[in-house]
Protein backbone atom coordinates (compact mmCIF):
# COMPACT_ATOMS: atom_id res chain seq x y z
CA UNK A 1 0.00 0.00 0.00
CA UNK A 2 1.00 3.49 -1.23
CA UNK A 3 2.06 6.18 1.93
CA UNK A 4 -0.51 8.12 0.79
CA UNK A 5 -2.96 5.30 1.24
CA UNK A 6 -1.85 4.62 4.66
CA UNK A 7 -2.62 8.03 5.59
CA UNK A 8 -6.16 7.33 4.83
CA UNK A 9 -6.70 3.68 5.80
CA UNK A 10 -8.62 3.55 8.59
CA UNK A 11 -8.00 -0.22 10.04
CA UNK A 12 -4.22 0.54 10.02
CA UNK A 13 -4.18 4.06 11.89
CA UNK A 14 -6.94 2.68 14.42
CA UNK A 15 -5.07 -0.79 14.89
CA UNK A 16 -1.29 0.45 14.06
CA UNK A 17 -0.11 3.93 13.86
CA UNK A 18 -2.81 5.37 16.54
CA UNK A 19 -4.01 2.32 18.48
CA UNK A 20 -1.99 4.14 21.35
CA UNK A 21 0.45 7.35 21.71
CA UNK A 22 4.01 5.62 21.18
CA UNK A 23 4.17 6.99 17.64
CA UNK A 24 2.59 10.77 18.17
CA UNK A 25 5.13 10.55 21.40
CA UNK A 26 7.76 10.14 19.46
CA UNK A 27 7.26 12.66 17.05
CA UNK A 28 5.89 15.46 19.33
CA UNK A 29 9.16 14.78 21.22
CA UNK A 30 11.63 16.04 18.83
CA UNK A 31 9.10 19.16 18.01
CA UNK A 32 8.85 19.96 21.81
CA UNK A 33 12.71 19.37 22.86
CA UNK A 34 14.19 21.17 19.13
CA UNK A 35 11.97 23.86 18.67
CA UNK A 36 12.73 26.87 17.85
CA UNK A 37 9.69 28.77 18.48
CA UNK A 38 8.91 31.41 20.63
CA UNK A 39 5.00 29.98 21.64
CA UNK A 40 4.71 26.07 22.52
CA UNK A 41 2.67 24.72 19.80
CA UNK A 42 -0.52 23.65 22.33
CA UNK A 43 -0.73 26.97 23.93
CA UNK A 44 -0.66 28.73 20.46
CA UNK A 45 -3.46 26.47 19.08
CA UNK A 46 -5.64 27.16 22.04
CA UNK A 47 -5.26 30.45 22.03
CA UNK A 48 -7.04 30.19 18.84
CA UNK A 49 -10.01 28.58 20.37
CA UNK A 50 -11.04 32.21 21.77
CA UNK A 51 -13.16 30.10 24.45
CA UNK A 52 -15.33 31.64 26.86
CA UNK A 53 -17.32 30.64 29.69
CA UNK A 54 -19.72 27.89 28.78
CA UNK A 55 -18.56 26.93 25.35
CA UNK A 56 -19.70 23.70 23.94
CA UNK A 57 -16.09 22.45 22.14
CA UNK A 58 -15.50 19.07 19.98
CA UNK A 59 -12.30 17.81 18.82
CA UNK A 60 -12.09 15.49 16.17
CA UNK A 61 -8.74 13.38 16.52
CA UNK A 62 -8.01 14.44 20.08
CA UNK A 63 -5.32 11.40 20.47
CA UNK A 64 -3.70 11.76 23.83
CA UNK A 65 -5.61 15.29 25.01
CA UNK A 66 -2.28 16.92 24.50
CA UNK A 67 -4.29 20.24 23.68
CA UNK A 68 -6.33 20.21 26.53
CA UNK A 69 -3.49 18.40 29.29
CA UNK A 70 -1.05 21.18 28.59
CA UNK A 71 -3.93 24.20 28.89
CA UNK A 72 -6.37 23.05 31.35
CA UNK A 73 -5.18 25.78 33.64
CA UNK A 74 -6.50 27.89 31.11
CA UNK A 75 -9.96 26.96 30.39
CA UNK A 76 -12.67 29.16 31.43
CA UNK A 77 -14.99 27.95 33.76
CA UNK A 78 -18.51 25.92 32.62
CA UNK A 79 -17.45 24.81 28.93
CA UNK A 80 -18.48 21.60 28.53
CA UNK A 81 -15.66 19.35 25.76
CA UNK A 82 -16.35 16.60 23.87
CA UNK A 83 -13.08 14.68 23.12
CA UNK A 84 -13.31 12.10 19.83
CA UNK A 85 -10.89 10.13 18.29
CA UNK A 86 -10.97 7.11 16.16
CA UNK A 87 -8.73 5.42 18.02
CA UNK A 88 -10.58 4.39 21.43
CA UNK A 89 -6.85 3.63 22.56
CA UNK A 90 -6.17 7.44 21.94
CA UNK A 91 -9.55 7.88 23.59
CA UNK A 92 -8.40 5.85 26.81
CA UNK A 93 -5.41 7.82 27.24
CA UNK A 94 -7.05 11.25 27.70
CA UNK A 95 -9.68 10.33 29.39
CA UNK A 96 -7.37 8.97 32.26
CA UNK A 97 -5.31 12.00 31.93
CA UNK A 98 -8.30 14.41 32.20
CA UNK A 99 -10.94 12.98 34.72
CA UNK A 100 -9.25 14.51 37.98
CA UNK A 101 -9.44 17.91 35.68
CA UNK A 102 -12.36 19.15 37.22
CA UNK A 103 -13.65 20.65 34.15
CA UNK A 104 -16.52 19.23 32.06
CA UNK A 105 -14.92 16.67 29.48
CA UNK A 106 -16.55 13.70 27.91
CA UNK A 107 -15.15 11.16 26.04
CA UNK A 108 -16.15 8.31 23.17
CA UNK A 109 -14.78 7.18 20.19
CA UNK A 110 -15.75 8.47 17.04
CA UNK A 111 -15.31 9.04 13.13
CA UNK A 112 -15.59 12.89 11.95
CA UNK A 113 -17.66 11.32 8.87
CA UNK A 114 -20.36 10.53 10.73
CA UNK A 115 -20.65 12.57 14.17
CA UNK A 116 -23.40 11.27 16.81
CA UNK A 117 -23.87 14.96 17.29
CA UNK A 118 -27.43 17.17 16.72
CA UNK A 119 -26.95 19.66 14.20
CA UNK A 120 -25.86 23.27 15.72
CA UNK A 121 -24.40 21.27 19.02
CA UNK A 122 -20.99 23.11 19.31
CA UNK A 123 -19.48 26.40 19.08
CA UNK A 124 -15.74 25.38 18.32
CA UNK A 125 -14.60 22.46 16.53
CA UNK A 126 -10.87 21.53 16.42
CA UNK A 127 -8.92 19.35 13.88
CA UNK A 128 -5.24 19.63 15.15
CA UNK A 129 -2.98 17.70 12.27
CA UNK A 130 -5.99 15.14 11.34
CA UNK A 131 -7.79 16.33 8.39
CA UNK A 132 -5.43 14.40 6.26
CA UNK A 133 -5.99 11.00 7.88
CA UNK A 134 -10.21 11.21 6.72
CA UNK A 135 -10.64 9.09 3.56
CA UNK A 136 -13.61 11.14 2.47
CA UNK A 137 -12.93 14.81 2.95
CA UNK A 138 -16.16 16.46 2.10
CA UNK A 139 -18.10 14.45 4.13
CA UNK A 140 -16.13 15.18 7.17
CA UNK A 141 -16.67 18.97 6.35
CA UNK A 142 -20.40 18.68 5.89
CA UNK A 143 -20.50 17.19 8.89
CA UNK A 144 -18.11 19.32 11.16
CA UNK A 145 -20.75 22.63 9.72
CA UNK A 146 -23.70 20.30 10.76
CA UNK A 147 -22.49 19.90 14.07
CA UNK A 148 -21.33 23.73 14.72
CA UNK A 149 -23.75 26.44 15.76
CA UNK A 150 -24.81 29.80 13.80
CA UNK A 151 -21.48 31.62 13.72
CA UNK A 152 -19.77 28.27 14.84
CA UNK A 153 -15.91 28.03 14.49
CA UNK A 154 -13.91 25.33 13.01
CA UNK A 155 -9.94 25.27 14.18
CA UNK A 156 -7.81 23.15 11.60
CA UNK A 157 -4.05 22.38 12.11
CA UNK A 158 -2.34 20.87 9.24
CA UNK A 159 1.39 21.19 7.59
CA UNK A 160 2.66 22.58 4.11
CA UNK A 161 5.05 21.53 1.32
CA UNK A 162 7.86 22.33 3.20
CA UNK A 163 7.77 20.68 6.19
CA UNK A 164 10.63 18.77 7.28
CA UNK A 165 11.50 18.72 4.07
CA UNK A 166 15.27 18.73 4.79
CA UNK A 167 14.73 14.54 5.99
CA UNK A 168 15.11 12.94 2.48
CA UNK A 169 18.61 14.43 1.82
CA UNK A 170 19.51 13.39 5.35
CA UNK A 171 19.46 9.46 4.67
CA UNK A 172 21.98 7.84 3.30
CA UNK A 173 21.69 5.39 0.29
CA UNK A 174 21.50 2.57 2.27
CA UNK A 175 18.18 3.60 3.58
CA UNK A 176 16.52 5.29 0.44
CA UNK A 177 15.71 1.45 -1.10
CA UNK A 178 13.28 0.93 2.40
CA UNK A 179 9.71 1.45 0.29
CA UNK A 180 7.48 3.41 2.55
CA UNK A 181 9.74 5.61 4.54
CA UNK A 182 8.75 9.13 4.93
CA UNK A 183 12.27 9.81 4.95
CA UNK A 184 13.28 8.68 1.49
CA UNK A 185 10.20 10.16 0.06
CA UNK A 186 8.51 13.25 2.46
CA UNK A 187 5.48 13.31 3.53
CA UNK A 188 4.09 16.81 3.23
CA UNK A 189 3.68 16.89 -0.57
CA UNK A 190 0.90 13.82 -0.17
CA UNK A 191 -1.34 15.07 2.45
CA UNK A 192 -4.50 15.89 1.21
CA UNK A 193 -5.14 18.36 3.21
CA UNK A 194 -2.65 21.12 3.88
CA UNK A 195 -1.42 24.63 3.50
CA UNK A 196 -1.79 24.56 0.21
CA UNK A 197 -5.12 23.26 -0.50
CA UNK A 198 -6.68 23.61 3.04
CA UNK A 199 -8.60 26.66 1.82
CA UNK A 200 -9.95 25.54 -1.60
CA UNK A 201 -11.38 22.31 0.57
CA UNK A 202 -13.10 24.88 3.35
CA UNK A 203 -14.49 27.24 1.42
CA UNK A 204 -17.29 25.05 0.43
CA UNK A 205 -18.65 25.14 3.60
CA UNK A 206 -17.90 28.00 5.53
CA UNK A 207 -17.98 31.54 5.24
CA UNK A 208 -14.71 33.20 5.72
CA UNK A 209 -11.27 31.60 6.77
CA UNK A 210 -8.16 32.75 8.13
CA UNK A 211 -4.76 30.75 7.65
CA UNK A 212 -2.56 31.39 10.94
CA UNK A 213 0.85 30.15 10.20
CA UNK A 214 2.98 28.89 12.48
CA UNK A 215 6.64 30.26 12.63
CA UNK A 216 9.05 27.38 14.21
CA UNK A 217 11.99 25.11 12.76
CA UNK A 218 14.30 22.55 14.70
CA UNK A 219 17.96 22.41 16.04
CA UNK A 220 18.36 18.68 16.64
CA UNK A 221 21.54 17.88 18.48
CA UNK A 222 21.06 14.30 20.12
CA UNK A 223 20.85 11.43 17.19
CA UNK A 224 18.36 8.95 19.27
CA UNK A 225 15.28 11.38 19.42
CA UNK A 226 15.44 11.93 15.76
CA UNK A 227 15.76 8.45 14.63
CA UNK A 228 12.71 7.81 17.16
CA UNK A 229 10.64 10.39 14.91
CA UNK A 230 12.30 8.49 11.59
CA UNK A 231 11.29 5.20 12.42
CA UNK A 232 7.44 6.44 14.01
CA UNK A 233 6.79 6.56 10.65
CA UNK A 234 7.69 3.47 8.58
CA UNK A 235 5.47 1.16 7.36
CA UNK A 236 4.75 -1.45 10.27
CA UNK A 237 5.80 -4.39 8.28
CA UNK A 238 9.23 -3.05 7.04
CA UNK A 239 12.12 -4.71 8.54
CA UNK A 240 14.93 -2.03 8.31
CA UNK A 241 18.05 -4.23 9.11
CA UNK A 242 20.70 -3.25 12.53
CA UNK A 243 23.21 -2.68 9.85
CA UNK A 244 21.50 0.49 8.07
CA UNK A 245 19.88 1.52 11.47
CA UNK A 246 23.78 2.09 12.69
CA UNK A 247 24.30 4.01 9.28
CA UNK A 248 21.81 6.03 9.62
CA UNK A 249 22.73 7.00 13.64
CA UNK A 250 26.49 7.43 12.76
CA UNK A 251 25.79 9.37 9.53
CA UNK A 252 23.81 12.36 12.10
CA UNK A 253 25.95 12.05 15.00
CA UNK A 254 28.79 12.70 12.38
CA UNK A 255 26.26 16.15 11.22
CA UNK A 256 25.84 16.93 14.44
CA UNK A 257 29.39 16.96 15.84
CA UNK A 258 30.61 18.48 12.32
CA UNK A 259 27.69 21.53 12.62
CA UNK A 260 26.35 21.65 15.95
CA UNK A 261 22.94 20.27 15.21
CA UNK A 262 20.79 19.46 11.77
CA UNK A 263 18.87 22.22 11.25
CA UNK A 264 14.93 20.95 9.93
CA UNK A 265 12.58 23.15 8.57
CA UNK A 266 8.36 23.29 9.76
CA UNK A 267 6.16 24.33 7.64
CA UNK A 268 2.73 24.51 9.99
CA UNK A 269 -0.43 26.33 10.77
CA UNK A 270 -3.73 26.45 11.49
CA UNK A 271 -7.30 27.55 9.33
CA UNK A 272 -9.97 29.32 11.37
CA UNK A 273 -12.91 29.02 9.94
CA UNK A 274 -16.50 30.37 10.83
CA UNK A 275 -19.70 29.07 9.72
Amino acid sequence: MERSELFQDSAYLQKNQYRDSRNLDARAALHRRFSTAVADWQPWVFDLLKLEPGMRVLECGCGPGWLWRENVARLPADCHITLTDLSPGMVAEAEAALAGSGHHFEFQQANIQALEFADETFDVVVANHMLYHVPDLPQGLAEVRRVLKQDGRFIAATNGNKHMQELPTLVPEVLRAISGSTLVRGESQMLPFRLENGRAALEPYFNTIELHLYADSLWVTEVEPLLAYAFSMIKPEMDVPETAVAQLRSAWSAKIEAEGGIHISKDSGVFEAQK
